[in-house]
């Protein structure tokens, strides 16, 4: 249905002073913070990780030589999505209109339009990463965030508390600790490490804190602040207003291949004509999905409460 003058009534009368609703800023691309973009030119992508050798053993003298399977772990499909939504324009709402280009200023609120889109589905990969349902399962059968990610070797790597808990000195330093545990899918360690804290709005002045400060906070001793000692969250912290939990917190880490954004087509934008009616159509369209291929790229808990 097209944008008609029965829409836009007072900017078609002399006297009105101001046009507003649609001046508002927009958060940036924060997904860019926490995901690895790459382009794909098929209608899915698929990711498969793979199992490595067990430890070496000893050989004994004399002895043959003992030989190891690799094997395929996983795989993680990527199906892109097709975003997409246009407006359109009578002719004569074009010409009465006395105070504005009405398609230059709609074709920002579309373009707000189709950013919050993106941005909330990339955050909804966060948001869903503790849901125990088959329809936000990853490759390996789990949740994003969970504490028995299945090995090959038969154990499980965990990138979540055992039990949820808000963000603290104790609890951070536990997670680091708990990161640097993790293995590959035959037992041998990572040397997995932090990156960077992802938190919602209501944590940022924590963040800050347990962050940016030399001493411990909440105490009197003259403690030196161990977590920006020692480095510990390199990438500092990083706000997304796109999380809906408002206790929950994340760690971005350095094994790589974890939140992947494949882009099937970048964003375009056109416009045409209609001879008949005179209206004038708008449309943005894009494809792309999101998405994790190692789980391990990423540690999380949803708060204690």
């Amino acid at each position: 249905m097209a944008i008609s003058r029965a829409q836009l009534l007072k900017e078609l009368l002399p006297g009105l002073n101001a046009l507003f609703g649609m001046e508002y800023a927009r958060y940036g691309e924060q997904h860019k913070e926490i995901y690895e973009t790459e382009t794909s030119e098929r209608s899915f992508e698929e990711e498969t990780k793979l199992s490595g050798f067990g430890a070496a053993p000893v050989k004994n003298e004399g002895s043959a030589i003992a030989y190891d399977n690799a094997q395929e772990a996983f795989s993680t499909r990527y199906t892109h999505e097709t975003i997409a939504l246009g407006f359109s324009i009578t002719e004569e709402a074009i010409e009465d209109n006395l105070y504005d280009s009405l398609s230059s200023r709609y074709t920002k609120s579309l373009a707000r339009a189709m950013a919050y889109t993106k941005q909330t589905k990339a955050a909804a990969v966060l948001n869903n990463g503790f849901t125990n349902s088959s329809a936000y399962y990853g490759g390996d059968g789990v949740p994003l965030f969970s504490t028995s990610h299945p090995t090959v070797g038969g154990g499980v790597n965990s990138n979540t508390p055992a039990t949820q808990v808000d963000l603290n000195e104790t609890s951070l330093e536990a997670a680091v600790i708990q990161i640097a545990a993790w293995t590959d899918e035959r037992g041998l360690l990572i040397a997995a490490k932090p990156r960077k804290l992802v938190i919602p709005p209501a944590l940022q002045f924590v963040a800050t804190r347990l962050l940016e400060t030399s001493l411990r906070v909440g105490t009197a001793d003259n403690d030196i602040n161990a977590l920006k000692n020692n480095g510990s969250i390199p990438g500092g912290y990083t706000v997304n207003n796109y999380l809906t939990d408002t206790n929950a917190w994340f760690i971005c880490t350095d094994v790589p291949n974890g939140l992947k954004h494949f882009v099937r087509t970048p964003m375009t934008n056109n416009m045409d004509g209609d001879f008949d009616t005179g209206n004038v159509r708008y449309k943005s369209r894009e494809r792309y999905s999101f998405g994790w291929s190692d789980p391990l790229g990423m540690f999380g808990s949803s708060g204690s409460t």
